[in-house]
């Protein structure tokens, strides 16, 4: 045998014999294999400070009432903080997976978390204030419209990455994606969640364009979404009733604008360096401080310079997403990365308009500081989608010559910047 020979069968000789045998074994060679690069250290530093803040105000906002209902201050953070640790897990575990392993089983998340929304409006959901948000397996609650946020935008990404310059047709690059966006924000406004529906209408339109979509369909989606919500408004006694109240707080301050007027005295009171943890009087009056208008908390507590420092963490979050999308290998991780950033920088500033009575109550919770489980959990997975984005970008940037490409190629992030100028 020749010395070339030898040196041919040597190497695979000993690939054979390392090769993984077992599930587990495979299993752990796949995490291995798939993160040895580097992530965004900032993002999940910026990530992980939100949620061990959280836990504090979570504690801080619901200690009264914790004791009234169940005779134990520290009910909900014991709760907030098991959620806590399974988030930073969750979002370790997600960081490790290439992205990309996510495309095949793109159909089976949509139809699944579809399957889920359709069970809380058939007799199987969990009533609480009103809705049919939940699903109640035992102790745990799981919350599908929060799933169905990171659902959509996973398929909106793998259907974007497939149609390229065809995003540009009215069949082919509009028609599927309403359809898609009519069924969840259906199901979505049946239970009912009206702020979920229109997170949902704000993500597709904005992936859209991230894409390339014609520039005039998009605004006469815009425009006729905004005239399907004045309609469902007027039609619908509730919304209407919420509406009136939010237009006029002090008159309806003892009823439907309770909660929004109680959490504008929050704010006030906190002045520039707030009251002290621990010290707020709100959590006396404000209903469910811990959750939706937690915020409200933040600011009574800590006053401007917490609510300024907290804003401007959440800002790190999203540039840090923006930023990894703009340097993506690829046009689906891009689409990913685009789409999670713009989902939790609305649903932060739709919270915070809701607690400063910006806008009428919504329903939305602010991402990693409210108490539950289901929000923090998909919050949790989508950073770590972004992190692995972030991190397969680091690896491969080392792993060797590249081969360059023969002609010019058009990424997700060009088409960003000059969407706007092709004005189609």
């Amino acid at each position: 045998m020749s010395v070339e020979a030898m040196h041919d069968v040597g190497p695979a000789s000993v690939r054979a014999e390392r090769a993984p045998k077992t599930r587990w074994e495979r299993a752990r060679a796949f995490v291995k294999r798939s993160g040895p690069g580097p992530v965004d250290n900032v993002l999940a530093a910026a990530v992980i400070a939100l949620v061990g803040f959280g836990v504090v105000m979570v504690y801080s906002a619901s200690a009264y009432e914790a004791t009234v209902r169940f005779h134990d201050p520290q009910h909900y953070v014991k709760r907030q903080a098991l959620y806590a640790v399974g988030a930073i897990f969750t979002m370790w575990i997600v960081s490790r997976f290439d992205y990309r392993f996510v495309k095949p089983f793109t159909y089976p998340i949509l139809l699944g978390v579809m399957g889920l929304l359709g069970l809380t409006i058939v007799g199987f959901g969990h009533k609480a204030g009103n809705a049919y948000r939940w699903i109640t397996l035992g102790p745990i609650h799981i919350q599908p419209s929060e799933m169905a946020k990171v659902a959509l935008v996973l398929w909106l990404s793998y259907s974007l990455s497939k149609k390229a310059e065809q995003v540009k047709s009215l069949m082919v690059g509009l028609v599927p994606h309403l359809v898609v966006l009519g069924i969840f924000g259906a199901l979505c406004l049946k239970q009912p969640d009206f702020g979920s529906a229109a997170v949902l209408a704000m993500l597709t339109f904005a992936l859209m364009f991230i894409a390339g979509g014609r520039v005039t369909h998009i605004i006469v989606c815009v425009l006729a979404a905004a005239f399907a919500a004045i309609i469902l408004v007027k039609l619908s006694p509730y919304r209407m009733a919420r509406w009136m109240a939010f237009s006029d707080m002090e008159q309806h301050r003892n009823s439907l604008a309770y909660q929004p007027f109680q959490s504008v005295m929050s704010f006030g009171s906190g002045g520039l360096f707030g009251l002290g943890l621990g010290r707020g009087y709100q959590v006396l009056y404000l209903p469910e401080a811990h959750t939706d208008f937690i915020a409200a908390i933040v600011g009574e507590e800590l006053g401007f310079l917490g609510v300024l420092g907290l804003t401007a963490t959440y800002g790190v979050v999203v540039w840090r997403g923006m930023k990894i999308a703009l340097e993506a290998d690829d046009d689906y991780g891009s689409y990913i990365a685009f789409g999670l950033s713009i989902l939790l920088g609305a649903q932060v500033l739709l919270n915070l308009a809701v607690a400063m009575a910006i806008m009428p109550t919504k329903g939305l919770t602010l991402p990693f500081i409210s108490y539950g489980g289901s929000s923090l959990l998909v919050s949790a997975a989508s950073i770590g989608l972004l992190l692995n984005i972030s991190r397969r970008r680091g690896r491969e940037a080392t792993s060797g010559p590249t081969v360059e490409p023969q002609g010019p190629v058009q990424s997700a992030s060009a088409v960003v910047a000059t969407a706007a100028e092709e004005g189609t």
